[in-house]
This record gives C-alpha cells, structure tokens and sequence, in this order.
C-alpha cells in the first residue's frame, strides 16, 4: 500500500494558551516496498506523524463532530489534511479504522514494557482477537500466534507457555513484535527498534526486520536517532525538525547535507565522519556511507583504483 500524506498539520492543546504545533504542512509520499526511515530529535514531530499513519491520531475530518468551514463570497476554500494508504483514506468518516490498524502495525518505543498477558501465546493473540472481523477458532488463533512467534525467531514450542516477564530482555522485544505482525500487516512502523540493545541485539533486531520486510510486511518504516542505523538499512529517510520534513531522499544523497544536519542538532553516520576528515586530508572517497561499500571505496582508494 502506498502511503500519500499531503497538507498534514497538527497542533497539541489547540484553544490552550499554551498550544504548540507538532507538525507543520507535511507532505510526504512513502512507496510500497521501502524501507524508510524517519530521522529526528525529540519533539520533531516523528512521533506525531505516524501516530497518524493508522488513525491513533484522526485528521480532523475523520472526527464524528466535524463540520466544513462555511467559505465566505470571494476567500478560498479551506485546505484540508489528508492521508491516504492504499484504498483507505484516513480523512473519511466511514473509513473502517479498526481494519486499517489491523494493516499498519505500529511497535512503539521499547514496546517490552508493554506486555501484559499471563503467557506469551495470550500476548501475541491478543492482537489478533482485537481486529478479526469474525471470531477465529482456537485452532485457527493458535496456528497464527505460531507463525507470528516462529517469524520472530523464537521456538513456539519453548515459550508459548511461559510468562513473557520471565523472558530476556531481547526475546520480550520480539514477542512485542509477534503481537503486532501475528495480523500480518502490509506496513509495519517501529519507533526506535533497536533502543537499548547492545551491538549485537541491534545487529539481531535489523536483520529480523530486513526477513519480515521480505516475507510478512511489504513496507517497513522505522523512526530512529541512529545514523548508522538509518544509513545501513533504508532505502530513503525523512527529517523531521521543529514540526516540519527538512529533507526526505536515499541516506547517500542525505548524508552529504553533514552540516545542515548538525545545524539540526542531528548526528551522522560514522562513515560520513571519517570520509569528511579523509575529504581535509585531501583523500576523496564517495560512498553511499553503508560500511560496506564505504570499506569497498577506501580498498580500492589504497590499491590504486579509481572511486
């Protein structure tokens, strides 16, 4: 499903004294089958935009209350927000929304916390009970927990049964993660997946999401402070700062703006670092800034072969 947002602009505590906007015209395309990122520092907006991609946050014309401006002889009509993913738009009333979240997931910020059933099959079928449309056997619910809890790379057999608050660190994330696949979303949004782990968990949890993005959820969008991250992984990344999108093109496009970055309070890649201290040196190296490629570059570079 393709992601179209346009016109997106949203204000916390609106008739407050104190109001504040979190996005500011906002529009953005995401395109079936990426890997995106969004980039940020805190109160960016990048929570609040996809808080609105599944309808957690409504456009104001998705709201029962809502009434269109009456447009006065000669002033232009208002420009309202809209989202559409797929055939839904976001900005309808009739919009089934329980069936849209049910196919946009959502994986908030350590989601271990969030954990709540006696077992971890319980927690998983949570979930799927919550957006069925019609009731599902107990045969039925426990062959999707399984495929959810294997897609995750657990033995289903090991831990249904066992209490998620007994499990490591690293497997609660994962059954965090089941919980919200086990629908098989087309789009699958995770705020800040690999928060807390320790180089090789990180290293674990992106390459569990690179096998869901090929198998279970054709879209992947990760919200992340990580640099590295956002370079190694995704196809294209936005950036959000002070409510607004700043840049939205491939990490090695966005890379090269290092300053602009910095100016945004934001951090780059370390292979962004070492090829602008190579660039003072008057060593050129052009890399896509993935550790790979930036590796292949500076080997050729040292063998006498052109980059």
């Amino acid at each position: 499903m393709r992601i179209e947002v346009k016109h997106l602009s949203y204000t916390y505590h609106s008739s407050a004294p104190f109001s504040a906007y979190a996005l500011q015209d906002i529009n953005l395309t995401i395109e079936e089958g990426e890997f995106f990122g969004i980039i940020g520092h805190t109160g960016s907006g990048k929570s609040t935009f996809v808080q609105h991609l599944n309808a957690l946050i409504k456009l104001p014309t998705a709201e029962k209350k809502f009434k269109p401006k009456k447009v006065r002889k000669g002033q232009p009509a208002p420009v309202y927000p809209s989202i559409r993913i797929g055939t839904y738009d976001l900005g309808d009333k009739k919009t089934d929304f329980k069936e849209l979240r049910s196919k946009v997931g959502i994986v908030f910020q350590y989601p271990e916390y969030q954990l709540f059933a006696e077992t971890v099959a319980l927690d998983v079928a949570f979930g799927l009970r919550n957006f069925s449309k019609t009731p599902l056997s107990q045969e039925e619910t426990e062959e999707k927990v399984k495929e959810a809890i294997e897609a995750v790379g657990l033995d289903y057999h090991a831990v249904k049964d066992a209490s998620p608050f007994d499990l490591s660190g690293g497997q609660k994330r994962r059954v965090a993660i089941a919980g919200v696949i086990v629908t098989k979303p087309e789009i699958l949004i995770l705020d800040e997946p690999a928060a807390g782990l320790d180089p090789l968990g990180k290293r674990e949890i992106m390459e569990l999401l690179h096998r869901l993005h090929a198998s279970w959820c054709k879209t992947v969008i990760i919200v992340s402070h990580d640099m590295d991250e956002i370079s190694e992984n995704c196809t294209r990344a936005a950036v959000f700062s002070a409510s607004r999108l700043k840049f939205c093109m491939p990490p090695s496009e966005l890379f090269l703006h290092a300053e602009e970055l910095e100016t945004l309070g934001l951090d780059i890649p370390v292979t962004a670092k070492i090829q602008r201290e190579l660039q003072k040196l008057g060593v050129e190296v052009h890399s896509d800034f993935t550790n790979e490629d930036f590796v292949r570059r500076v080997l050729e570079r040292v063998g006498g072969t052109s980059c």
